[in-house]
């Protein structure tokens, strides 16, 4: 097929919109398929549309099934979908859910999440990653991780406000990755690292050098107000990389509601108690180390590559 995908973050943007845009455009290669990648649908001709986010394509959506009713429509509905978008504006977000002859989603949880209409023609795809063996951990500190862009959905700081709440005897240290949307998050990082000794803020750095320290930190926390299936899950996942997450319906759908390491959302003190509990008792490390290896499978490469065969097949099958 030839396939036109519409993602409203531009190139070189690396926003979750444009990464899963990227993502699908190397996966549906390997399926055989051929891809472009724009911004805004451009009126030419395409035997199927991807499209990432209900509402900031809707524009795009619309053109496309005004010139082809009949040709498949895909909508891959992102967390401000789910969680904002259909709330604030459900005229435009819904009416693309309606135009998709198909729609996406990246955890579990969506489904309870959308009007029930939709459910129906709703598929989940897990993100996959690639595996990563462990390294030894540092020794002069308990390393923990966050991995992120500093924006609001994200809670950026809740990491720095729990490592304030340690007891001094403490060895964790918090190395934050990910680019500043906006200045007033710039600057709270750079203040925060004068005031807080625990809390290091090291930018956007390479894919590499974030893959490097999930294969030797002691745990990553996610601390999100909203999300939509954080690819940075499933790279933790598969780097066996225990998780310290806020209890939203996005990691409940990735993680699942037994999972042993989640803390309620923007409760900095309920996560320092987490992270003191991760560094002084082996035995609840050891039981994320064995919740996390047994969620591997879930995210394999060959397991979503076989969940998109389905999704392709329907497609030619008209359903």
């Amino acid at each position: 097929m030839n396939i036109t995908i519409v993602t409203p973050a531009k190139r070189g943007n690396r926003s979750g919109n444009r990464a899963t845009a990227n993502r699908w455009a190397v996966i549906f290669k390997k399926l055989g398929h051929h891809t472009r990648m724009l911004t805004e649908y451009d009126g030419k001709p395409a035997d199927a549309m991807f499209a990432i986010h209900a509402w900031r394509s809707k524009t795009s959506i619309r053109r496309f099934r005004q010139q082809h009713p009949t040709a498949p429509l895909v909508l891959c509905l992102a967390g401000t979908d789910i969680n904002s978008f259909q709330n604030t504006h459900p005229k435009e977000t819904h009416g693309s859910m309606e135009s998709a002859d198909t729609l996406i989603c990246l955890h579990d949880r969506v489904v309870s999440l959308i009007p029930k209409r939709f459910r129906k023609k709703l598929h989940v795809i897990r993100q996959s990653a690639s595996p990563r063996l462990r390294k030894p951990p540092l020794k002069r500190c308990f390393e923990i991780i966050v991995v992120g862009h500093l924006r609001e959905e994200k809670d950026p700081m809740r990491a720095a406000l729990a490592a304030r709440q340690l007891e001094s005897s403490s060895k964790i240290q918090i190395f934050h990755m990910g680019k500043a949307i906006g200045d007033n998050y710039y600057n709270e990082a750079l203040s925060e690292m004068e005031q807080n000794s625990r809390y290091h803020w090291l930018g956007e750095i390479p894919k590499w050098q974030v893959r490097k320290r999930m294969a030797r930190a002691r745990a990553m926390i996610i601390s999100s107000r909203q999300e939509g299936g954080a690819n940075v899950v499933s790279e933790a996942i598969m780097a066996g990389l225990p998780i310290i997450a806020s209890k939203i319906d996005g990691n409940l759908g990735l993680l699942g509601l037994d999972y042993s390491g989640y803390y309620p959302v923007e409760d900095e003190h309920a996560l320092a108690d987490l992270l003191t509990r991760l560094e002084a008792d082996p035995n609840f490390a050891n039981k994320l180390f064995s919740q996390i290896h047994t969620l591997k499978p879930q995210f394999t490469e060959e397991q979503e590559l076989a969940s998109w065969k389905s999704i392709f097949a329907g497609l030619t099958r008209g359903e």
